[in-house]
């Protein structure tokens, strides 16, 4: 889908590069993370995928095409983009701010008004009650829900993200990652989002890609990254709890032995982490969990043993 090669840029007047000798592939329907610390180069890699900033050397491939050669305009409406703090036009109903691209390219009304229904349902928002509201009327959670709908009101087929979540509190972020996490199941689209945030990075990415001073220093995915960082800025940068965030990308089915046990032990849904299975085996006193599936039968078992080994790093 997106293959960058050799892409670099420098500034005028910078004493050194942005972005240098990147290259980097991701795949259709995939989400990679682009993460480093600030002033790494993360949110000028991203401009340079739609043409916001035209890169001094290398290339950028959508599909197989140089987008050199393609019309920014064109192109961008092949690329939904959301931004930090989402730049809705305060002057438009959400309605109207979601519709923005599909009147440009000149789509119906009917077509429009279907479309800005099933995307406000799809975030979260009933459309009946948020249809009409201006974005001041509007907290912070709910403007990001219209701004992802917007960034998919035409359907592209590339969704770039540049710290989408990061002015929000913790406890909407961690439900607007949630939400969006299923958003991206059910559309399989190929997303590249821009965070400075690990834990994120983990629980949103298909693949990372760690970048330092304009330079890939890792590309991999999230457990790989957790369980072999590739020298010691990557392991300092991932955390040094990063035995337990590997523990949250599997889930106790997974992970379980499908032989039910007689003995004592607490009883989980076979969707909760390795993470959660852990914490509830230390604060009941125990090294063993059933699994259980939907209707509460016993389908496997999860042991201490299998945490240490699933938590294992390098």
């Amino acid at each position: 889908m997106i293959r960058i090669e050799g892409l670099a840029k420098t500034f005028p007047g910078a004493a050194a590069p942005a972005v240098a000798a990147l290259d980097l592939t991701i795949a259709a329907g995939e989400t990679c993370v682009l993460i480093g610390p600030s002033g790494c180069g993360k949110t000028t890699t991203l401009r340079m995928i739609n043409r916001l900033i035209e890169p001094s050397a290398g290339r950028v491939l959508f599909d197989g095409v140089d987008i050199a050669r393609q019309e920014p305009a064109h192109l961008r409406r092949r690329m939904g983009y959301v931004i930090q703090q989402v730049g809705l036009f305060p002057h438009f109903t959400v309605g109207e701010n979601i519709a923005v691209v599909p009147r440009l390219i000149g789509w119906p009304k009917d077509r429009i008004a279907a479309r800005i229904e099933e995307l406000l349902t799809l975030v979260g928002l009933d459309p009946a009650r948020f249809r009409d509201r201006y974005p001041r009327q509007l907290s912070g959670g709910e403007r990001q829900r219209v701004g992802v709908a917007r960034a998919l009101a035409a359907d592209p087929q590339v969704l770039l993200m540049d710290e989408p979540f990061g002015a929000l509190d913790p406890i909407t972020r961690a439900a607007m990652q949630a939400e969006f996490l299923g958003i991206l199941r059910r559309l399989a689209k190929t997303v590249v989002l821009v965070t400075h945030d690990i834990a994120e990075a983990v629980l949103l990415g298909d693949k990372i890609a760690l970048m330092r001073a304009g330079r890939l220093v890792q590309c991999a995915t999230p457990e790989a990254m957790l369980a072999r960082p590739a020298d010691d800025f990557v392991a300092e940068f991932v955390g040094a709890d990063r035995a337990l965030k590997r523990l949250s990308l599997l889930t106790a089915g997974e992970a379980m032995i499908a032989a039910p046990s007689g003995e004592d032990g607490i009883e989980l849904p076979r969707t909760a982490s390795l993470r959660e299975a852990l914490a509830a085996m230390l604060e009941a006193g125990t090294e063993l969990v059933h699994v259980i599936d939907r209707a509460g039968r016993r389908i496997g078992t999860l042991g201490l043993t299998t945490l240490r080994l699933r938590a294992r790093v390098k």
